[in-house]
């Protein structure tokens, strides 16, 4: 998942200002606040945009090629694009929208963070919606696909899922020997 999100800071009603006061990067911020969080964004915000691709386009073309291309795609379908575009950490390329790179921008930006949050909150959603119901056994509605034991017990008596990158080196996948090391030799190294 990627998102792109358009405020104009300028224009946010005080309510607006209040709501999104506590911006910052998904990780640190607690989940019940995320999801408020994501809430006041789809109201208050000028623009989101959210993208997503497969676990196997992730597998194909590897993590950090598929990220950027979801950056790309996401700050293109913001109408109009903003006069400034920040990106989190990566220089997109001359085919993207112009844009600005940000080391460490969603704890810098409130428009990065907001991303963000939107992005964490729109996978985690799918997680413990749709990925929930179709692979009950996974306990995705529970720990949203982190490698838990829960989950680690899950990949031994069922194998992998759809929604599994094979070229993932986590700690659960090669101990348990279900990822496949072509798929991981052809991905980026360490991203």
């Amino acid at each position: 998942m990627a998102a792109a999100v358009a405020i104009d800071l300028g224009r946010l009603s005080r309510r607006g200002r209040l709501a999104l006061g506590d911006l910052d990067d998904s990780k640190r911020v607690p989940a019940a606040r995320r999801d408020a969080l994501a809430e006041a964004l789809w109201l208050y915000a000028d623009q989101v945009v959210v993208v997503s691709a497969s676990s196997a386009t992730i597998d194909r073309d590897g993590l950090h090629v598929t990220n950027l291309r979801l950056m790309r795609d996401a700050l293109s379908r913001l109408d109009p694009v903003p006069e400034v575009s920040l990106v989190d950490g990566f220089a997109l390329g001359a085919d993207a929208p112009a844009h600005r790179r940000v080391i460490g921008g969603d704890r810098k930006s409130a428009c990065i963070a907001a991303a963000s949050i939107v992005a964490k909150t729109a996978r985690d959603r799918l997680m413990t919606g749709p990925a929930a119901t179709a692979y009950p056994q996974f306990g995705f509605d529970a720990h949203v696909g982190y490698s838990t034991a829960a989950h680690q017990l899950a990949l031994r008596e069922d194998g992998l899922t759809p929604l599994h990158r094979r070229s993932f080196r986590s700690v659960a996948y090669p101990s348990l020997q279900l990822f496949d090391p072509a798929a991981a030799s052809s991905s980026t190294p360490g991203i």
